[in-house]
């Protein structure tokens, strides 16, 4: 058996040209995956949209109706960054679903990746930043309701901080929050995750990687959590439009393993996300993203030989 891989075609759907959302990176990570052999029809899985049950175990349920039936006020949508559709919606509720299946098959196996999540900048009750519900959040309330866990650390590597699953999740004492971000840049806002490393502007693979060894080491003994939510985000790249930081190809490689390694080592399955990753250049950006799954696949082919 290969690495479980999650994904469906209504990640991507026709977006207007020119819109800063890379939309048609889900499909394209997809293809290079295929391409490569990583993802193929025996390690696909195939999500369910998520039901308004669960996504209201993370938001506002009027929020989520007004999402959902087309009826955000102009200020909302200007705030979300997307133009509404009945598309947005399925790709919307799918994805999170997507990641609950990511979350369910990494209990199942150890190790599970999606081809998308990390929605990290919705709120309770509005969508901010291109992410409309945080599928972070809910998957920790709901393996945490269910019983599934006892505790969650999500572990966010997104170059933006992740400020709208700190503030939903900030009095549920077993999800940890745990933020790398660059400290000048979006949100201007900062909210309180339970650990925050603000990184300066232009850091580089050596002293970022160093900064993600020290942290896990030190944090994974203390919490010893049931499942690790990776956000993997590759807006830290140095090519990245929206990022100030100075990762490589290989440093971000490097990172993800690190990360994986870090918590297989102790017992700890990894429910791993894409996050964020913005470049007009959307070849190379599908590239980008899928270090995460070869990272990934790399680890699990060497475990499986021992």
């Amino acid at each position: 058996m290969d690495l479980p891989l999650v994904y469906h075609s209504d990640y991507s759907f026709v977006f207007p040209t020119g819109h800063r959302f890379p939309m048609d990176k889900f499909v394209r990570l997809h293809d290079h995956l295929r391409a490569t052999g990583a993802l193929h029809d025996d390690n696909l899985h195939q999500p369910q949209p998520a039901s308004r049950e669960l996504l209201c175990l993370a938001h506002d349920p009027g929020y989520v109706n007004r999402f959902c039936s087309n009826g955000l006020e102009v200020s909302e949508l200007r705030r979300m960054g997307l133009p509404w559709s009945d598309a947005l919606v399925q790709r919307t509720t799918r994805a999170v679903g997507g990641s609950l299946l990511t979350a369910e098959l990494a209990l199942q196996y150890g190790l599970a990746c999606h081809l998308a999540g990390g929605t990290h900048h919705a709120h309770y009750d509005f969508a901010s930043g291109f992410c409309i519900f945080n599928d972070l959040a809910i998957i920790s309330r709901y393996l945490l309701a269910s019983g599934k866990v006892g505790r969650v650390l999500i572990f966010d590597c997104d170059v933006h901080q992740g400020d709208g699953t700190a503030r939903i999740l900030e009095d549920d004492i077993d999800a940890i929050t745990v933020s790398l971000h660059c400290e000048n840049n979006f949100p201007a806002r900062k909210a309180a995750s339970d650990w925050d490393i603000p990184l300066p502007r232009r850091l580089d693979d050596r002293g970022y990687l160093k900064v993600v060894d020290d942290v896990l080491g030190y944090l994974l003994p203390i919490y010893q959590p049931d499942i690790v939510l990776y956000d993997a985000g590759v807006d830290v790249h140095q090519e990245d439009a929206l990022g100030y930081l100075r990762l490589t190809d290989n440093g971000i490689a490097s990172r993800d393993r690190m990360v994986i390694e870090h918590c297989l080592g102790r017992g700890i399955p990894v429910c791993a996300v894409i996050g964020g990753g913005y470049s007009n250049d959307r070849e190379a950006l599908a590239r980008r993203h899928g270090l995460l799954h070869h990272s990934a696949a790399q680890i699990w082919r060497e475990r499986a030989l021992g």
